[in-house]
């Protein structure tokens, strides 16, 4: 089996970019194979064009760089999102690769009652949050359940596509990051075993000082 892991940090000795590394070694411990799409190192353009929208309106078909990832992910069994909490969601550069990617005539459609049809799925979706905030913080401001439906929910449940695990490192900047890279080994490692559909975020957290700003 194969997995795309998509990675939006800017930083090549972030946390972020160490999980995502976890997650392909799982996965080839486990006999599966991965893809790591550094959204930053290539240079993926994030904003929404005048060309983005009139493939939204159906006047056009994708541009290359848009189809480019529609293709390597139409040839993963998975993906796996590995991203920072930015302003409890995630960083812009991945949110405008959503904006982009999942466009209108290959993530969704419209019927001609204007009912939308959800043309993934069949996709299975793994999401890798890490966030400075403790673990408290985002469950008594509702931020999980927040980020569950604006995420989980409004993006890939409206195009049909199944969220199976979505797991939430918290305290990354407070923190020893061993225990949260050891949770990513375990993800990558069981991400093609029997597991049904999630709808939590599941905060966790490491015990011993960690000092660094590079989640």
């Amino acid at each position: 089996m194969h997995a795309l892991i998509v990675v939006a940090h800017h930083d090549k000795q972030s946390l972020t970019h160490a999980l995502a590394q976890q997650v392909a070694k799982g996965l080839a411990s486990a006999g599966h194979t991965s893809e790591i799409a550094d959204l930053i190192a290539e240079g993926f353009d994030p904003v929404f064009s005048k060309a983005d929208h009139a493939v939204h309106h159906g006047l056009a078909t994708p541009p290359p760089d848009v189809r480019a990832e529609q293709t390597r992910i139409d040839r993963a069994d998975t993906l796996v999102l590995v991203y920072p909490v930015y302003w409890w969601s995630m960083p812009a550069l991945l949110k405008g690769w959503v904006d982009r990617v999942f466009s209108n005539g290959w993530a969704f459609g419209y019927n001609a009652d204007g009912s939308t049809r959800k043309l993934l799925r069949g996709m299975k979706v793994h999401l890798l949050a890490v966030a400075g905030a403790d673990t408290g913080l985002f469950q008594r401001h509702g931020y999980s359940e927040a980020m569950r439906v604006q995420i989980e929910h409004g993006m890939f449940d409206y195009c049909g596509a199944q969220v199976l695990s979505s797991t939430l490192l918290t305290d990354s900047e407070t923190q020893d990051p061993k225990a949260h890279l050891r949770t990513a080994l375990a993800v990558g490692e069981q991400l093609f075993a029997e597991v049904s559909p999630s709808t939590t975020i599941r905060p966790t957290a490491s015990n011993a000082p960690y000092a660094t700003r590079t989640a």
